[in-house]
C-alpha cells in the first residue's frame, strides 16, 4: 500500500505543523532511522522506520502513517483523556440503590 508519512511538529509559536511525505524516501532524507517497528498490532506499521526524535508510526487513516514529536505526543494524549473523563458516566455508590423486595 502506498502511504503517506506525516510528520506532526510543534511550532515556536506553540501552533502544530504538519508536514506529509509521499515517498519514504523523502522521509528518510529528513529524519534519521534508528530502527524499524516489529511490534505493532497492525501489521501494515510493521517494517516501517522508527525515526530518531519522534514517536510513531500510527495509523492516521487508512492511507496516512503518522509520526508525533513527543511534546505533540503528550498534549494529544492529554486532551484525549480529558475527553475520556467528561464522557464517563458517574458510579453510583455501593448501597445507595436497594434491591426490590423479594430479590
Amino acid at each position: 500500500m502506498n502511504y503517506t508519512y506525516r510528520v506532526v511538529t510543534k511550532g515556536s509559536d506553540g501552533e502544530y505543523r504538519i508536514n506529509d511525505f509521499v515517498k519514504m524516501s523523502e522521509l528518510l532524507r529528513r529524519y534519521i532511522q534508528i530502527g524499524t517497528d516489529d511490534c505493532s498490532l497492525h501489521q501494515d506499521v510493521r517494517g516501517c522506520p522508527v525515526l530518531k526524535g519522534l514517536i510513531g508510526p500510527m495509523i492516521e487513516s487508512g492511507d496516512v502513517l503518522r509520526y508525533e514529536a513527543p511534546e505533540v505526543f503528550e498534549q494529544l494524549t492529554r486532551d484525549w483523556a480529558k475527553v475520556l473523563k467528561k464522557r464517563r458516566k458517574r458510579q453510583i455508590p455501593s448501597g445507595s440503590i436497594k434491591p426490590p423486595d423479594g430479590i
